[in-house]
């Protein structure tokens, strides 16, 4: 894999589309990151001497002089960065020269924190009335719970996510439990990208901006999905059932002579040829089990009589008999062993990149694959502050004294490091 290196011109489908990112730890860093994956050039506005937080969240930390975290290098790629103080007057107006120029900005402030800065909508839109603006808090722009601050781990278990996730309460080691990533800033993140996208090609048919109001707590129940449906549309009040689904049986893990496997087995007909493969034939003829309407009620009386016969097979022979039998079967991967299978290979997901200073680093990359306009990888996650001098003065139009002047009085920052 060799290693790419930043400032490549963008190829991908928004090339020539402007970001301006003024949020900063996930779910925006996420939303800008994908814009900027897929074309768009994107300016990640960070506090002088401070930067992004995510850049401390470590170890581990990039061995450089840097010392980046690498939490922050997962969300900041094809983007570069400018340190301005928008606390001052005058860096606020820097702010809001870049925000006339550009078609998005991307903010994960709370609900009006920017309009002292007058960095809100209202102020931006009147100066770029094309703009789309996208404001990411925790709970929204309205509602009793508006002004509160969110976060993932708070936000997976308010929003109902943490009572189906883990064992049950009878089991050893139930309760509830946050998923491993944070996946309400990361859901989040990508919303946010769709409705930008969205808001793009309804500004291109009629020329008008918009603001999209985006909350943590409202994506995260909208991802509800199934389980949600299930209650709103049956009754069924979901509950923690550890590996199990809720809906469809058998769909879980089972234990086999030299270790685990997971089963995902999605109709009749999957589960009829998976007995026979397994040595129950029998058991499709079971009255409690000749449908999922069946097997789902009594799906401990099923797990007690296919444990046996799959406890016999060590999990490398199931697998392979599973594969020929086009069932669908696998094994729990740990991270480094899912970095290293050949599939991620051959599907170029990890991605090497080289930063400015020719420290390189591993990120994974934009998981679609475009047959016209691929997503590319043109600049490494920046260091702080490393792009200052040459956004004021290619994109503002700033000269050298000016920002002499500027970086002597801690309006900007050029490198933090």
């Amino acid at each position: 894999m060799t290693p790419q290196a930043n400032g490549a011109q963008s190829t991908g489908p928004l090339a020539g589309i402007k970001v301006l990112d003024l949020s900063r730890v996930l779910a925006g860093p996420w939303s800008t990151q994908i814009l900027g994956d897929l074309g768009a050039e994107v300016i990640k506005i960070e506090q002088p001497g401070q930067g992004d937080d995510t850049r401390r969240w470590g170890p581990p930390f990039l061995d450089d002089g840097s010392k980046d975290a690498a939490y922050y290098l997962c969300a900041n790629r094809n983007k570069k960065s400018a340190a301005i103080n928008l606390a001052d007057p005058r860096g606020a107006e820097l702010i809001r020269r870049i925000a006339a120029d550009v078609d998005i900005v991307v903010e994960n402030f709370r609900v009006g924190g920017l309009v002292k800065y007058g960095l809100d909508y209202a102020s931006l839109s009147a100066v770029n009335p094309k703009l789309i603006y996208c404001s990411i808090t925790g709970f929204g722009q309205d509602g009793p719970y508006k002004d509160r601050g969110g976060y993932d781990f708070l936000i997976q278990g308010m929003s109902g996510l943490m009572s189906i996730t883990g064992r049950p309460d009878d089991e050893a080691g139930g309760g509830p439990i946050k998923v491993g990533i944070p996946i309400s800033d990361l859901v989040t993140g990508l919303y946010s990208s769709i409705s930008i996208l969205a808001a793009l090609a309804h500004r291109d048919r009629t020329g008008e901006g918009q603001h999209i109001d985006m909350a943590l707590l409202d994506t995260q129940v909208a991802l509800l999905a199934n389980q949600a449906s299930n209650y709103m549309n049956g009754g069924m009040i979901p509950r923690r059932l550890g590996n199990e689904h809720p809906n469809t049986v058998p769909y879980q893990d089972f234990s086999c002579s030299d270790g685990d496997i997971l089963v995902a087995l999605g109709n009749d007909r999957q589960f009829r040829s998976f007995c026979e493969l397994i040595g129950r034939p029998d058991l499709p003829d079971d009255p409690r089990f000749i449908d999922n309407g069946g097997r789902s009620p009594n799906r401990h009386a099923l797990q007690d009589e296919m444990r046996p016969a799959i406890a016999k097979w060590k999990s490398d022979d199931l697998i392979a008999a599973m594969e020929a039998a086009k069932l669908p079967g696998g094994r729990v991967n740990d991270i480094p062993h899912i970095l290293a299978d050949p599939q991620i290979e051959a599907r170029g997901v990890i991605r090497e990149m080289v930063r400015s200073d020719g420290t390189v680093v591993k990120v994974l990359g934009y998981p679609g694959k475009f047959s016209r306009t691929p997503a590319d990888y043109r600049r490494a996650p920046p260091r702080s502050g490393e792009d200052t001098r040459s956004v004021l003065s290619d994109v503002l139009g700033i000269d050298e004294a000016t920002i002499a002047e500027l970086v002597e009085t801690g309006v900007i920052a050029e490198k933090l490091h």
